[in-house]
């Protein structure tokens, strides 16, 4: 699976003498148009292996040579929005020997990481940060009194974020000088004007074109009243030929000198626009046009699924599948079900921001497609425009990944719970994803949604109990109500046909017991039940139970719990600080419970590095073995531990 540095060296010719942005420099455009090609040819190979961002590092390829040819990293600054647009960008700045491990346990990230590389100047996994941040960094920059230039790199959708324009907006006032580049993967602009375009981006970007124009702007400074309605003149002229022929009207009235569209795939062109552009002042927005894909056919094919791919056969293009049947994922069964409940209930629609084959409401699309909307990068509007429809009396549904509903986080309580809106919080990806790291893991919904009046939280144990908590999410409507589930094929247990309601707030006791009680939520319940097996063999009882609710707790279930164990586990796939544990705790101590000891287990209060759910669960002690080792070593049953091994 490595490919080792002297596979490298065996198969490139250029590809192995390039270590750092300096080593571009040295290469001439023939050598760079050849190291595009290979590096093309090395990202395929690994990530076929290995799994990752494809489509997106794959269209990026000739635009990260360039502006790496033309600025002066690690001194200039280079932004990149989403970091699944950074695998050129790393391979290049000193990771490619490491390539092999990207988004691998222990393994390099597989988006930007300050603390991963001096090149990677701001972290990011999630969208439309980069002008923000670019715009900080050049307004830090010029407090300093330094004199660098600041890159920010935007694209794959990103645009579609309200966060990007306000940071335009402002970057526009503040005037600093600042490029952003907009990697349009969307091949926007017709072919028609695609020449007259290309021919105006070429003279307004030239020196001459731009030292023509400073001079007659500083010739009609000097004549009064006249020299001003040239300028206005002038201006119009040139804003006209823009809007007739380029989007760029839209940036230009936020504040930035307007450059485009450009071909992404040709190096010369984009060195030399680069190199134009660079030294001009004020906030410049080049826009460039690229394929997504580029270069391998299965991507340019269909960018959504090689958006983001496990291991497949590079030949062919076909992931590699188990031989094992398996049991649907959940956003499969969440997306069926969706559709099965909209069938019966015509005021159910789905909302999604911008994944709705990642949410499973592509199903809803394809089946029902009048009552789908996928509103983009713009969880916020998302959110509210759920709320506007709860408002009239439909049941929106809206299915956003955990981490991404963060981003909302002031409009599910300001807009939703605060009055009382029946909206439906589908949070898929809650818990830890895997190999996209700490940037995507779902750790904090649990926290950050049973502190809001009003909210209902609960999460599945299994597939047949996320169609039953749907249902019931459809059905209640007293406010907002969540349920979130992990990424990843279910349980494999049998799905009904039909739907059965679950009582607001009620428990399952799964497995009686007299020692110890072990109350769990979602994902950690069947493992739970697994440990439970396990701690037989150190004859201890335990009783499991399937709290379902985070809020509202089973109360009286729990006072009899208290009163009957001393020792009470809390497992749960969320952060420890304030979620399900926190609440069972926070409900002891109002009812004055002091002879019970507690166990609160979950995701330490840390970021969480990538690597498989598997190894992150062992890593933590989630799995079976873990929850056993927790709980002897709490309750002080070592010594049962090491007696019963010393049996064995």
């Amino acid at each position: 699976m490595d490919l080792k540095s002297s596979q490298v060296e065996a198969n490139y010719s250029v590809l192995p003498r390039v270590n750092s942005p300096d080593d571009l420099k040295r290469l001439s455009i023939q050598e760079l148009e050849i190291l595009a090609k290979e590096i093309r040819e090395f990202i395929i190979d690994t990530i076929s292996k290995v799994g990752g961002h494809l489509g997106a590092s794959l269209g990026v390829v000739e635009l990260t040579l360039a502006v790496h040819y033309v600025f002066n990293a690690p001194r200039d600054k280079i932004i990149w929005d989403t970091g699944h647009q950074g695998y050129v960008h790393k391979i290049i700045t000193g990771r490619r020997d490491v390539f092999h491990t990207i988004r691998q346990f222990k393994g390099i990230s597989g988006f930007l990481k300050r603390s991963e590389s001096i090149y990677d100047v701001f972290g990011a996994g999630h969208a439309s940060t980069s002008i923000s941040a670019a715009l900080g960094i050049a307004t830090a920059r010029d407090f300093d009194g330094e004199d660098y230039k600041v890159v920010a790199i935007i694209g794959d959708g990103t645009m579609t974020a309200g966060l990007a324009y306000e940071a335009m907006n402002n970057a526009g006032m503040l005037r600093k000088n600042l490029i952003v580049i907009l990697n349009d993967n969307n091949m926007s602009i017709s072919p028609n004007v695609w020449a007259v375009s290309k021919y105006f981006t070429e003279l307004i970007a030239s020196t001459h074109y731009n030292k023509l124009k400073s001079f007659v702007w500083d010739l009609t400074g000097q004549l009064d009243g006249m020299g001003d309605r040239i300028r206005k003149l002038a201006a119009r002229v040139e804003g006209g030929v823009k809007a007739i022929i380029t989007p760029g009207m839209l940036f230009e009235a936020l504040g930035f000198r307007y450059f485009g569209p450009v071909n992404g795939h040709n190096i010369p062109k984009l060195i030399k626009i680069l190199s134009e552009i660079k030294n001009l002042n004020g906030p410049i927005l080049l826009h460039v046009i690229t394929q997504k894909g580029k270069g391998y056919k299965p991507a340019e094919d269909d960018a959504p699924k090689y958006h983001g791919v496990t291991p497949f056969d590079k030949i062919t293009g076909k992931m590699y599948k188990s031989d094992k049947p398996q049991p649907p994922s959940y956003t499969k069964v969440f997306g069926e079900a969706l559709v099965q409940l909209a069938r019966k209930n015509s005021k159910i629609v789905g909302i999604t921001a911008a994944m709705p084959e990642g949410t499973g409401l592509d199903i809803l699309r394809n089946e029902i497609p009048e009552r789908f909307f996928d509103v983009g990068i713009a969880e916020q509007h998302a959110v509210t425009f759920a709320a506007g429809l709860a408002t009239e009396g439909y049941i929106p549904v809206c299915a956003i990944y955990s981490t991404f509903l963060q981003r909302a986080f002031d409009q599910i309580i300001h807009d939703v719970a605060l009055q009382h809106l029946h909206v439906v919080f589908a949070l898929d990806r809650a818990g830890l994803v895997g190999a996209d790291g700490p940037t995507h893991h779902g750790a904090f919904d649990l926290s950050y949604l049973r502190l809001i009046p009003g909210m209902v939280v609960m999460a599945p144990k299994d597939e047949s109990e996320l169609r039953d908590m749907l249902y019931t999410a459809t059905i209640y409507n007293k406010g907002p109500i969540a349920i979130r589930y992990p990424r990843g094929n279910g349980i494999g247990v049998p799905l009904k046909e039909e739907f059965d309601l679950i009582e607001i707030g009620k428990a399952e006791v799964l497995k009686e017991g007299k020692d110890i009680a072990i109350l769990a939520i979602g994902s950690m319940v069947y493992p739970t039940l697994k440990a439970a097996e396990k701690l037989k063999e150190f004859g201890i009882d335990a009783m499991v139970v399937n709290m379902r609710f985070v809020k509202p707790l089973d109360k009286k279930l729990l006072d009899e719990i208290f009163d009957k164990f001393d020792k009470v586990v809390t497992v749960e796939e969320n952060t420890i600080i304030g979620g399900f544990g926190s609440a069972v705790l926070e409900y002891a101590s109002f009812k004055g419970v002091k002879n019970v000891k507690f166990l609160i287990h979950g995701i330490p209060d840390e970021f969480i590095e990538h690597g498989t759910q598997a190894e992150l669960w062992k890593m933590l002690k989630l799995d079976p073995d873990g929850i056993v080792e927790k709980i002897l070593e709490t309750f002080k049953f070592k010594r049962t531990l090491i007696s019963q091994k010393i049996q064995k």
